[in-house]
């Protein structure tokens, strides 16, 4: 045999030999499939997280002072707030401050092995990027959070933005999910705040709420104790806008309690004023709270809500429907008085003791007759004797078409903000 041949089959005669073959195609197609698979998977990752929180907020990179900036001067107001007096303090409260969720709670009670489920309706729309973002500055209540809130645009709408902090946990993402997840479930409402858009796959997490322009209700009656030296003010309050108000929070709570929710934090702060004067209700912390713990945590948990709880809540019974009656009749009172905390001249630990004594909210100076009877009506001791809503509804509609719409509402003392925190209950203990 030729050395040809010994090349071209290097067996030895005689002997058993095997003869691998490779075929080029075998080798490189699979690979290049493999390479264009992994690439695809690359591009659609790199465009799922590509906005970023500069991105969220509409700055570029070289705006990173002027936000700083926005930042030290919030500070800064913050830092002098609790030495102003009068109408000037606190500046606006917040309007989603409180909505305190309770991270070691599940967002929902089969959601212990999955993931919390997001409201369809707000994810399918993306917004590109918000314009005008600004901080909000922290109130006096000095409340940890682990979410920032800012002032937004978006798509030329003012929105109120609830972000989750970088540093928030696992358990902290899920509940803050959760707590999205539970505002999309109580539908709409005219008189409840539209929840407009959730960010839940890259971080920031984010909520977005449509802004009011006037802000929480109890600033805004703050805001009413200013002498306008006859000029006429958006702020001014009739009694006429008080039957109006209380009608549309009324209407939201009616809504609320149809759909087997009980609000539990019915208060001025938890009352949004828009543009035209309309109010919306919002306040949904404790609620989530309580759906989320299946009535595992005590309905009273901060002093600062003692003043507005009804006698069986203070007594730590289980929260009722018509225990937010009795929280609207304490609200009718801050609206009259403009903003003055209730039983200004009992502690928050001493109340339930108060009220047992048969005492009840007193009425103030400038206060209707027909305004104080449908208080009283809300704020009866035995749950059963107060008014239900739909006559409570009816008698409010029937007071606004009656009541003065020229008589401006007063009061004689500026607000000391010291004296309203302690009166409100502010800082006080158990004993």
């Amino acid at each position: 045999m030729s050395d040809s041949t010994n090349t071209t089959y290097p067996c030895i005669r005689g002997t058993l030999c095997e003869v691998l073959f490779y075929e080029v195609e075998l080798i490189v197609i699979p690979v290049l499939l493999l390479v264009i698979f992994l690439t695809t998977l690359i591009i659609l990752f790199v465009l799922k997280c590509s906005h970023k929180p500069s991105q969220l907020y509409g700055h570029h990179r070289n705006e990173k002072d002027d936000t700083q900036h926005h930042h030290n001067t919030f500070s800064h107001r913050n830092s002098n707030r609790r030495h102003l007096q009068g109408i000037d303090a606190p500046a606006e409260l917040n309007p989603m401050e409180h909505e305190i969720i309770l991270m070691t709670a599940q967002p929902h009670h089969d959601m212990q092995n999955s993931q919390p489920a997001v409201p369809q309706d707000t994810t399918v729309r993306h917004p590109g990027t918000f314009q005008m973002v600004s901080p909000l500055a922290p109130t006096f209540s000095g409340k940890q959070d682990n979410f920032t809130l800012h002032r937004a645009a978006m798509e030329s709408q003012p929105v109120i933005l609830r972000m989750l902090k970088e540093s928030a946990n696992a358990v902290e993402r899920q509940s803050f999910l959760g707590f999205s997840h539970f505002l999309s479930e109580l539908g709409w409402h005219p008189s409840l705040p539209k929840v407009l858009w959730v960010k839940a796959v890259c971080t920031p997490l984010t909520i977005a709420v449509e802004q009011l322009e006037h802000g929480d209700l109890l600033s805004f009656l703050w805001r009413c104790r200013q002498d306008h030296t006859g000029q006429a003010a958006p702020c001014d309050m009739t009694e006429k806008r008080i039957f109006t108000m209380g009608a549309q929070i009324a209407s939201a709570l009616e809504y609320l309690h149809s759909k087997n929710y009980i609000h539990g934090n019915v208060r001025a702060r938890s009352v949004l004023v828009g543009q035209d004067l309309s109010v919306k209700l919002w306040g949904f912390g404790p609620a989530y709270r309580r759906q989320m713990s299946a009535g595992s945590i005590k309905d009273v948990e901060d002093m600062e809500m003692r003043k507005w709880q009804a006698p069986e809540v203070l007594g730590q019974q289980p929260l009722q429907q018509s225990s937010d009656i009795w929280s609207f009749g304490v609200l009718l009172y801050e609206m009259v008085t403009l903003g003055d905390p209730p039983f200004p001249n009992i502690m928050a630990s001493e109340l339930l003791q108060h009220l047992q004594r048969e005492n009840t909210i007193t009425k103030p100076p400038n206060c209707s007759n027909t305004l104080y009877s449908i208080i009283e009506s809300c704020c009866r001791w035995k749950p059963k004797k107060r008014v239900l809503l739909a006559e409570l509804i009816r008698k409010l509609q029937s007071g606004e078409r009656s009541a003065n719409d020229q008589a401006v509402l007063r009061v004689s003392e500026a607000l000391d903000m010291e004296k309203y925190m302690r009166e409100a209950g502010y800082g006080d203990s158990f004993h």
